[in-house]
């Protein structure tokens, strides 16, 4: 160590026994950041300690620090505000919102029969096996369809959205581009068709308060089935949400949530909803149609592209940085791009890869995502458990160097660096 940060450091330490000793009522973390010269104590501070991993959050406070109003890299954004992009589901919250919705309206008989009873209309993606097993199990000539009672339609239903197949086991969906779309989530989306967003949002209020209301494990029955009953906000990240806005970051959320439904939850982690990015549907006047809004080169009601690992994304060059066009499906240039990004699963896996600074991964043994985060082949990944419930460790390798990568048509490739070497495969460490 040269004789100059010798001093300074031999100060520091100094200054901070002197403030110790004189009751200055430093805390640990602040004591460290001092002798390590890293954190100012007048600087916003992440203040959750429990649940971080390692250095994690010493490394998002260091981030924090260099870009916030008096930092070290704020001069490089040119008076932009550093961007912090955050994924929703099991990354802000444990579990997903969108199934509490989806749960909650087939509990309240809250979805609506299809155009002409045609399950067709309702994804351009659905197979004609699922249409034909949706009509049967469903009644016709209703308004809106009895799944409360009705265990056969609400069980073809909760089936073909959560496992992508009928109660026959016939795949659901098909023809789709794996890295732009995801028919599942889109579905309850489209679902959504006639009612207004701001019915939506109050069913999704409705399920709000359910989930947050039960027991951690809770479970519900829907038609024969039970599911999860449960969500809870992640304390560490409405910290680093909180904190984060106090050092002036631009801080959004993008999630394959349909828009109605993020805006009934963001509020709880200190989001404005104008600063969500859900799927979002075309209108006719206030009522919500089966199609969707496009982004990049795809129209709206094109449906081929959401909020889902490519076209997340599209729709943050396209909402947060004003780029249109073919050039919202592109990797834009540094300085225009998110500093921070957090996610937890290979949906996120374009926008967190898009972050100059630092990528938070939450770890669901998710295998691309995990793939690249252990990789860590510029040192800006850091990797997380869970903060309730973190999965076990993974037995075996992540297999990034044979079925690790989704190609356009679904089929499994390996994994890839930006220079076209394979990552190898990766051990999981961090649970």
């Amino acid at each position: 160590m040269p004789e100059s940060r010798k001093n300074k450091r031999r100060a520091l330490v100094a200054a901070v026994v002197a403030l110790c000793a004189a009751g200055g009522g430093l805390g640990v973390a602040q004591v460290a950041g001092a002798i390590e010269g890293e954190h100012h104590a007048d600087r916003p501070a992440l203040t959750v300690t429990d649940g971080w991993h390692g250095d994690n959050r010493a490394a998002l406070q260091r981030m924090i620090d260099d870009y916030g109003p008096d930092g070290d890299k704020r001069a490089k954004l040119k008076g932009n505000k550093p961007l912090a992009v955050f994924d929703w589901d099991n990354t802000v919250v444990k579990n997903d919102i969108g199934d509490a919705t989806m749960f909650w309206l087939l509990r309240h008989d809250k979805l609506r029969t299809p155009e002409d009873g045609d399950w067709r209309t309702t994804s351009r993606y659905l197979t004609a096996a699922a249409a034909k097993a949706l009509a049967a199990a469903c009644p016709a000539g209703r308004t809106t369809l009895p799944t409360s009672s009705d265990t056969g339609c609400a069980d073809e239903i909760r089936t073909v959205y959560s496992d992508g197949e009928t109660t026959a086991g016939d795949a659901a969906f098909a023809g789709f581009d794996h890295r732009r779309m995801e028919p599942q989530y889109a579905w309850l989306a489209q679902l959504q068709q006639g009612w207004t967003e701001a019915q939506i949002e109050e069913f999704a209020a409705a399920a709000r308060k359910e989930n947050l209301d039960a027991a951690v494990g809770a479970e519900q029955r829907v038609g024969s089935a039970k599911v999860t009953g449960w969500v809870r906000y992640y304390e560490q990240m409405q910290d680093l949400v909180s904190t984060l806005k106090q050092a002036d970051f631009d801080v959004w959320i993008t999630s394959a949530s349909p828009q109605p439904v993020l805006d009934a939850w963001v509020r709880g982690a200190g989001i404005d909803p104008e600063r969500a990015i859900g799927i979002r549907n075309v209108h006719e006047g206030d009522v919500i149609t089966p199609r969707l809004r496009g982004c990049g080169t795809v129209d709206d009601g094109d449906d081929a592209m959401v909020t889902y690992m490519d076209g997340k994304r599209c729709w943050i060059n396209q909402e947060i940085l004003g780029v249109e066009g073919a050039a919202a499906e592109k990797v834009q240039p540094a300085r225009h791009r998110q500093v921070f990004a957090a996610g937890d699963s290979d949906t996120d896996i374009a926008f967190l890869r898009d972050a100059t600074a630092l990528r938070l991964v939450l770890n669901r043994n998710k295998n691309e995502v995990m793939c690249r985060a252990y990789d860590d082949s510029d040192g800006r990944w850091l990797i997380n458990p869970m903060f309730i419930e973190p999965n076990k460790q993974q037995t075996k390798s992540y297999p990034c160097a044979t079925t690790g990568y989704t190609e356009p048509d679904g089929s499994e490739a390996p994994v890839r660096r930006e220079d076209g070497s394979v990552i190898a495969d990766q051990e999981d460490t961090v649970f």
